[in-house]
């Protein structure tokens, strides 16, 4: 399934949505300019380490340069690959508008970089000795799913399907289709836990943004621009 759009307009332009998205290419840009060596140590110091904080043997690691403390923003701005870019940033586009409509720029940014910093410590939390870099926006996009889960359960996403090879656009409610993704974060994440991290996914980052984001959405919201309400059920 690939989500194409939602039936719910932006009463107001998504500045920030698209500031966030523009700030994710540079970076990632920034990131194809590297060579194999530097971009490691760029993973390495930028991206989040949690063995960085728990193993002693770690910490004084010549490869780590920045400020701990750095990389647990910074590492929201990484991405692996175009796949991992393009996919994260289509899906801010596509429920990121809404939520900062409610909540205002200043209030987006906020609850966005809190969602993120949620997810990295769920992540922290299920990976404690982990000498992998975590990267990515996922974690904090999750947050924004989570609060468009709450507030616009009655949307629908339209979506293309391939049934029996045969592409088909269907238009899934969003309570659905948000739903059915949140419990795939949690099957896989459990499934993490017993057998291992075979994917290389921070699926617990995954499912703490999106509750954080579900359930602390709402104390962001600001306004709620004029016709919203036949929308919204919160």
């Amino acid at each position: 399934m690939f989500p194409l759009k939602d039936t719910i307009p932006s009463y107001t332009k998504p500045v920030l949505t698209i500031s966030l998205i523009a700030a994710n290419v540079i970076v990632f840009f920034y990131e194809l300019s590297l060579d194999p060596r530097e971009l490691m140590i760029f993973l390495y110091n930028y991206g989040f380490v949690p063995g960085r904080y728990t193993l002693e043997q770690l910490k004084e690691v010549a490869v780590f340069k920045s400020n701990p403390i750095i990389p647990v923003i910074s590492s929201m701005f990484l991405h692996g690959g175009w796949t991992h870019l393009i996919g994260n940033m289509w899906s801010l586009w596509l429920f990121g508008d809404n939520v900062e409509d409610l909540m205002g720029k200043f209030n987006f940014l906020i609850f966005y970089i809190c969602s993120g910093l949620v997810a990295m410590g769920m992540h922290f939390i299920t990976n404690l000795h982990s000498t992998v870099p975590t990267i990515g926006a996922s974690g904090a996009i999750s947050g924004v799913m989570g609060a468009y889960f709450a507030f616009f359960p009655y949307s629908r996403i339209i979506t293309l399907v391939f049934i029996f090879f045969f592409p088909m656009f269907v238009a899934i409610p969003a309570v659905i289709y948000l739903g059915l993704w949140f419990l795939s974060q949690i099957f896989n994440g459990t499934l993490s836990v017993v057998v291992g991290n075979f994917s290389g996914v921070a699926w617990w980052a995954h499912i703490g943004g999106f509750i954080f984001g579900m359930l602390a959405g709402s104390f962001f919201v600001k306004r709620r621009p004029r016709g919203y309400n036949r929308y919204i059920d919160v």
